[in-house]
């Protein structure tokens, strides 16, 4: 298993030898204002440049896009990326989206598990931001809500929990339990909204997950890139959690 950072949420993991490319959002730095609806809303965003480019983060066998927020997806991905790739999403609604965009190879991942050369892919759940609060605001600026996050099991290889935009929840819970991964990535810049709601984990949320699951290794993604995060890679790597790693824009783990 290699797991390599690219910017944000943004990871080529590959897997099985497999190359999977994880919520492409390759805009470049200052393209886009920032969410008015959330923290920091006077600084554009992404915060930085892609650390490599375009032609090479596309250069994959398959997409997967845990949900459809615009720091996870945007224009470049669409134009840039092969339309007969296969291409994984969470849910019927995001299905048609994709194939309306022209690509051709689209898949909803279940919860009781997809196939895909030679490993099985299987959807966890999670909360982006606490449900009871962050769903009706989502739906009163007709922004969706769920993001899903993914297992990835396979015989050769470790097993590995992709969280995706999620608080530390019941749901997280559930699925460690579950599959008891080996490694767990974790979005983890604890972007916030103005009424003081986080969306995602924080380094509290880290140090939490990091105990909860002693055995396996965090890696902490998503950060330093977004206008509304509260959190930096800094905040993470002062916890000194010994199960915690902190990768930088285009470094790559391997396990």
């Amino acid at each position: 298993m290699q797991i390599h950072q690219i910017r944000n949420a943004t990871l080529i993991i590959t897997y099985n030898k497999t190359r999977f490319l994880i919520d492409p959002w390759l805009m470049p730095k200052g393209y886009m204002a920032g969410f008015d609806v959330a923290v920091n809303a006077n600084v554009r965003q992404p915060r930085v440049d892609l650390p490599l480019p375009i032609a090479d983060i596309v250069d994959v066998d398959a997409v997967i896009l845990t949900h459809f927020h615009p720091d996870h997806w945007d224009d470049f991905a669409v134009e840039n990326i092969d339309k007969n790739l296969p291409f994984f999403v969470q849910s019927e609604e995001d299905l048609n989206k994709i194939k309306s965009l022209g690509f051709k190879n689209v898949n909803i991942i279940s919860e009781d598990g997809t196939s895909f050369e030679g490993s099985m892919l299987y959807k966890t759940g999670g909360q982006h931001g606490k449900r009871e609060i962050i769903k009706p605001l989502c739906e009163q600026i007709n922004m969706p809500y769920d993001a899903m996050g993914v297992v990835f099991k396979a015989k050769t290889e470790k097993t590995l929990y992709l969280a995706g935009d999620t608080i530390w929840c019941d749901e997280v819970i559930a699925a460690i339990n579950k599959f008891t991964p080996d490694v767990i990535v974790v979005n983890a810049c604890g972007a916030t909204l103005l009424n003081g709601e986080r969306i995602i984990m924080n380094d509290e949320d880290v140090k939490t997950i990091a105990a909860y699951a002693p055995s396996a290794i965090i890696v902490a993604s998503h950060m330093d890139t977004v206008s509304h995060l509260t959190v930096t890679r800094d905040d993470v790597k002062k916890l000194k959690l010994k199960n915690v790693v902190v990768p930088d824009d285009n470094e790559v783990l391997q396990y």
